[in-house]
């Protein structure tokens, strides 16, 4: 049963949240990041997320700020909640003659939230919806105009990639990329069509420009590693916000599985069909269609793990292994499979002579922790059959 299908709780059980209930229809704010919708492709709803209050909101928008501080679920869903979507419809492929869209813009390539003044149609109501892939948000409410106070500041290497229309997006993204630019602030870029060549450039829904950044970065960094030499048996294990990875490297060539679980189902190792767990998996050639089963998650998890293989000068396979506890009772966005899988790579590793000795310590490890037999998913995996099945050069020596 493919992971994503299990319901998640109703946040409303959650009434310990401090989320904000009365939101003015007319406001002057910062507004730390666009959204753009997917319903209705290829007219979607654009628009900008605000707290409604002035100042430095870039907190409101910021996994890695939220990772460095450790800051709690509930924290960062209060944040989230507290954003209200202003918004209209708009046509994908028409990114010129809207002055909402250049709002949105601005937004996007502002080095700080761009000051706002906002009014609705109507007052925006808060509905709790949430998704496995975006970051939450709060309520909605249909746009009657905005414009800006300010003229947002836009840092010059962002503004050289968005001004050169011969530059592909995917080479921008890399380029803004190497120069230090978190993920969030090229998925934002990308989603307002302010990247790529000029007869290509068009909005793209943010669920989507999550996962074509963490990809687009993934597919040269695996381009990188498989010209390093082979690494050796290596295993770290951590994690955060009730999301934990088992990250077991060989010393093989490029390849990699994600396995995703709820710790709290009981797994049926005599029927797929009823197993509570989603997985993935890429050889040395890589995937030729989307990860299906683990959907955003596969790719924001593997980017970390090329970031590590990068660092360490090494090219390995990895099987994932991602355990979700209890404790992740509030849905976040796939954000949270980067960061955790970067908490796990934070770990002290320990080296192992073997692949049994290894394994055997995934497999005591898991079961301490989760009380979970980890064979139910080694039996499975695909990485694992292939190693064993696949003939080496030094076989022929």
């Amino acid at each position: 049963m493919p992971l994503q299908r299990i319901a998640y709780k109703d946040l409303e059980q959650f009434p310990h949240l401090q989320i904000k209930q009365n939101f003015k229809q007319e406001f002057a704010g910062s507004a730390p990041a666009p959204f753009i919708g997917r319903f209705g492709y290829p007219q979607v709803n654009i628009g900008i997320l605000s707290p409604q209050i002035s100042g430095d909101t870039s907190f409101y928008d910021s996994p890695k700020g939220w990772s460095r501080a450790k800051l709690p679920i509930d924290s960062i869903a209060s944040l989230r909640y507290g954003l209200v979507n202003s918004r209209t419809t708009w046509k994908v492929k028409q990114i010129t003659n809207n002055q909402f869209l250049e709002i949105c813009q601005e937004v996007a390539m502002a080095a700080k939230p761009a000051e706002v003044e906002v009014k609705l149609k109507e007052q925006p109501k808060l509905e709790l919806k949430p998704d496995r892939e975006i970051i939450p948000f709060g309520p909605q409410s249909e746009l009657q105009k905005a414009r800006l106070t300010s003229n947002p500041r836009v840092d010059t290497r962002v503004e050289r990639v968005v001004v050169d229309t011969d530059l592909k997006a995917s080479n921008g993204l890399l380029d803004l990329y190497r120069k230090g630019f978190e993920e969030n602030t090229l998925t934002k870029l990308l989603s307002v069509g302010t990247l790529g060549l000029k007869q290509n450039r068009k909005l793209v829904p943010t669920r989507w420009s999550i996962t074509a950044v963490d990809d687009t970065l993934g597919k040269q960094l695996i381009q990188e590693i498989k010209d390093l030499p082979v690494g050796e048996y290596r295993c770290y294990f951590g994690g955060a916000w009730g999301n934990y990875y088992l990250l077991l490297f060989f010393p093989e060539i490029w390849s990699f599985e994600l396995f995703e679980t709820y710790i709290e189902y009981q797994v049926n190792p005599w029927s797929k069909a009823g197993m509570f767990y989603s997985t993935d998996y890429e050889d040395y050639n890589g995937r030729k269609k989307y990860a299906e089963e683990c959907a955003g998650g596969y790719y924001a998890c593997r980017l970390p793990i090329l970031e590590k293989m990068k660092e360490l000068k090494r090219q390995q396979s990895c099987l994932a292994l991602r355990f979700i506890t209890p404790d992740y009772k509030i849905p976040l966005g796939v954000w949270i499979c980067r960061e955790a899988t970067r908490e796990s790579m934070n770990s002290q590793p320990i080296q192992f002579a073997s692949e049994e000795l290894m394994l055997r310590y995934a497999r005591e490890l898991i079961r301490r922790k989760f009380s979970f037999d980890a064979d139910l998913l080694l039996k499975e995996s695909r990485l694992l059959k292939n190693k064993k099945q696949q003939k080496k050069l030094t076989q022929f020596a």
